[in-house]
């Protein structure tokens, strides 16, 4: 079987400009730091990003708005970060905020194929402008379109030789469903294991749902 680890650096230089990038996380919780520190690294920019959160100033997908990186965020909230919101007032970056559910649902739907997700959540409020609606039982909903992405850059707790992914309490978040809503998958895991010390309930991720393998420099 072909290897999947790469080194980091050429792991990042497969990620062109204007990427469309799907990235782990919940408040930089299962985030990939030392991946998003090379995309800093080699000046990657108009980069479509797609997380729960832009983090906080400087940490986690907050350290690509901070170095203006970003073109687009799709993301559930930017209430932790200033600059975020700064950026989105002065125009410099373009913010869609999507409700977390409806978010991590649309993710969901691009990984499984589906065409769209019906939600309530937003019916009769600014989120529903522009957007189809359909009635069932009586009952309203939106139909909300599946999200995909270039690449999904996730953090792991463990790995294994083959690529099979555990993930640490809540960095499981995101980073589960972001796997299978991308066309390559990098993975940057705390600790990578031989093959069968993951056991086979633990693995959440697939060896199949994974591209490459990034090891961690400290």
């Amino acid at each position: 079987m072909k290897s999947k680890h790469k080194a980091l650096v050429q792991a990042v230089e497969l990620i062109p400009d204007g990427s469309s990038l799907m990235i782990g996380g919940f408040m930089a919780v299962g985030t990939p730091h030392q991946v998003i520190g090379e995309l800093l690294r080699q000046g990657k920019k108009d980069l479509t990003v797609i997380a729960n959160d832009s983090g906080m100033p400087g940490k986690g997908v907050g350290a690509l708005i901070t170095a203006k990186a970003i073109k687009h965020l799709i993301a559930s909230h930017i209430g932790t970060n200033p600059e975020t919101q700064r950026q989105m007032i002065a125009g410099e970056c373009e913010v869609t905020l999507v409700p977390q559910g409806t978010l991590v649902e649309r993710i969901r739907a691009g990984g499984f194929g589906l065409g769209g997700v019906l939600t309530a959540t937003g019916v009769g409020t600014v989120i529903a402008q522009g957007k189809q609606t359909i009635e069932l039982q009586g009952k309203q909903y939106l139909i909300e379109l599946p999200l995909r992405a270039d690449f999904a850059l996730l953090a792991a707790h463990r790995c294994d030789y083959r690529g099979n992914l555990e993930y640490s309490m809540t960095a499981r978040n995101f980073n589960a469903v972001m796997a299978m809503a991308a066309n390559t998958v990098i993975v940057e895991p705390e600790h990578i294991v031989p093959t069968g010390v993951i056991p086979p309930d633990a693995v959440v991720t697939p060896f199949c749902c994974v591209d490459y393998i990034v090891e961690r420099t400290n």
